[in-house]
């Protein structure tokens, strides 16, 4: 049995995903911004998967303390977490910035991921074969670090594909910093068919499940337990290449810098 942690998991494919790894009988802690709905998602995953082994935890992404705050919460309720899917993401938003004046795409997309996965190493050094899997996307652009600090406004689209190509050098940082982590960075599929995807595009390719039964095998499955530090396009089905930003080392150590100034502000 597992100890499997899921952010944005109260709908899309993280509660797909969150379903199909409960009926294993794995402990699957999810997390969500709306209590409510939190409560309600622990429910129905207990009932289809006859699982009791189910907790979640509420945290808003967009604000560090809130972010801090779960990370305590976590620690508090388990001995150890052996996966860690960063699944919650943002494109569009009525809010464009949260409190400290930073794009939200930014923050929920990839500073969130950084510094929930960072709290959690206590946690995840414990298991026997960590795994962190961070949701990337076909949709990546070389990141403005104005942007990033937010000095400079981008629109929606910029700021979600630079906030993915950003997850996805840290992911690729992370598995060379860290050899007892397996890191993955996954494109679970273009234009699935989850509410994000239609508040953007107001149209879908594939099913959810596609992105879901991804989730599920890199989490778990022994074909990828020597995975790290690699990018996996749903798209092709296989391994692929990430942005070539994502291997350009020079980049990715601006990157981590300026993420480490962001979060120690």
């Amino acid at each position: 049995m597992k100890t499997i942690l899921i952010t944005g998991s109260t709908d899309g494919i993280g509660k797909l995903a969150a379903s199909k790894l409960a009926k294993d009988g794995n402990q699957i802690l999810l997390h969500g911004r709306n209590s409510e709905k939190l409560r309600k998602t622990i429910l129905e995953i207990k009932e289809v998967s006859g699982n009791n082994k189910i907790d979640g935890f509420i945290s808003d992404l967009s604000n560090f303390e809130s972010i801090k705050k779960m990370i305590l919460q976590i620690s508090e309720s388990v001995s150890k977490v052996d996966v860690l899917i960063n699944n919650a993401g943002v494109f569009k938003s009525n809010v464009q910035l949260n409190k400290d004046g930073l794009d939200l795409r930014f923050v929920v997309n990839y500073l969130a991921p950084y510094l929930l996965t960072n709290g959690l190493l206590p946690l995840l050094e414990k298991s026997s074969s960590p795994r962190v899997i961070n949701l990337s996307s076909a949709a990546q652009s070389t990141v403005s670090i104005e942007g990033l600090r937010g000095n400079k406004l981008l629109s929606e689209q910029e700021a979600y594909a630079q906030s993915k190509l950003a997850l996805t050098k840290w992911s690729f940082y992370l598995s060379q910093k860290l050899t007892f982590l397996n890191v993955i960075a996954v494109n679970p599929g273009s234009l699935l068919n989850t509410k994000m995807v239609q508040e953007a595009y107001g149209q879908f390719w594939s099913s959810a499940d596609k992105g879901a039964s991804i989730l599920y095998d890199l989490a778990v499955s022994d074909a990828y337990k020597e995975s790290t530090g690699q990018y996996f396009d749903n798209d092709k089905g296989h391994f692929s290449e990430a942005h070539s930003d994502a291997y350009k080392q020079e980049k990715i150590k601006r990157l981590i810098t300026e993420t480490e100034e962001i979060l120690n502000a």
